[in-house]
């Protein structure tokens, strides 16, 4: 099977399809490379299109340690890149791949042609962040000691997956049945390291102002964790656009395949195109 290695020398495993102009996609907490299948075949219709599981996520390495840091995830997708000896792509993240995508526009945007940030920012309120990160280390717990497969019933039935639930039911049964089989390690020290301990984005306000990576940031309407966020980084990424899915929750490129589809292909022709401007410095400057 193909892996990239990565700089602590754990192996990441990758499938590639298509040709053209690269685009990575990097996948949420509850998922693994094979939920951008939708997006693989469609995209690599004029796309060199490359999906990866995360550490952690099988059939790539499940590494023991605290070796499940903000920093191990994005820069384990630039490890894959340089695998494949692609110097820059469009990124395509989904919640944690968002934030991946995203830190990688902060820290090394010279690898980033793009970056579609979707079900972005949930557990960045400063407000809540203390709890926020304590019921991440319950859940971490919760793994251990019940295993995927009961953390994926608690799961599936969060507020922001109904939508995914209501519209497609047998879809949302296979992503779930797809989580109760991920490696029980792999998720708690992902949800203990990772979603435990990244920076709230809402931190981050100097750098993302900074950042001038064409990006398309997307969000449901249903999925409130996510909704501040996204108008955050509407609000200070200089060269940002929004789109809302109406009634829509969190697995959005499962949940509206086609509209995520035809969103994520409009803004990348305008990329190539040169087509999506940076915003006027004084329009930034009055927030």
């Amino acid at each position: 099977m193909p892996h990239a290695t990565t700089r602590d020398d754990v192996r990441i495993y990758f499938e590639e399809a298509g040709q053209g102009t690269p685009i990575i996609f990097l996948h949420e907490f509850a998922a693994d490379y094979t939920n951008w299948e939708p997006q693989m075949r469609y995209f690599s219709r004029g796309h060199r299109c490359i999906t990866y599981s995360a550490r952690g996520y099988t059939p790539s390495d499940v590494p023991a340690g605290e070796v499940y840091s903000y920093e191990h995830f994005y820069t384990d997708a630039l490890a894959v890149l340089d695998h494949l000896k692609i110097e820059r792509a469009h990124l395509v993240g989904l919640s944690m791949g968002a934030y991946s995508s995203l830190q990688i526009g902060l820290n090394a945007p010279q690898r980033a042609l793009s970056m579609t940030l979707a079900g972005v920012g949930s557990g960045s309120e400063l407000e809540n962040l203390d709890n926020w990160r304590k019921q991440c280390r319950t859940n971490a717990e919760q793994f251990e000691t019940l295993g995927s497969a009961e953390v994926a019933k608690v799961t599936r039935e969060a507020p922001s997956r109904i939508p995914f639930l209501v519209k497609d039911p047998r879809g949302h049964a296979d992503f779930y049945a797809a989580l109760a089989r991920h490696d029980s390690r792999g998720s708690a020290n992902t949800m203990r390291g990772f979603q435990g301990g990244r920076p709230s984005i809402y931190t981050l306000t100097d750098a993302i102002k900074k950042a001038a990576t064409p990006a398309l940031i997307i969000c449901g309407d249903e999925d409130d964790p996510c909704v501040g966020a996204s108008l955050f980084l509407k609000k200070h990424l200089p060269a940002a656009g929004l789109a809302m899915f109406p009634k829509s929750g969190h697995v959005l490129n499962l949940e509206e395949p086609a509209l995520f589809n035809a969103s994520v292909e409009r803004f990348v022709a305008l990329v190539e195109a040169g087509r999506w401007p940076v915003r006027d410095p004084r329009s930034l400057a009055a927030h």
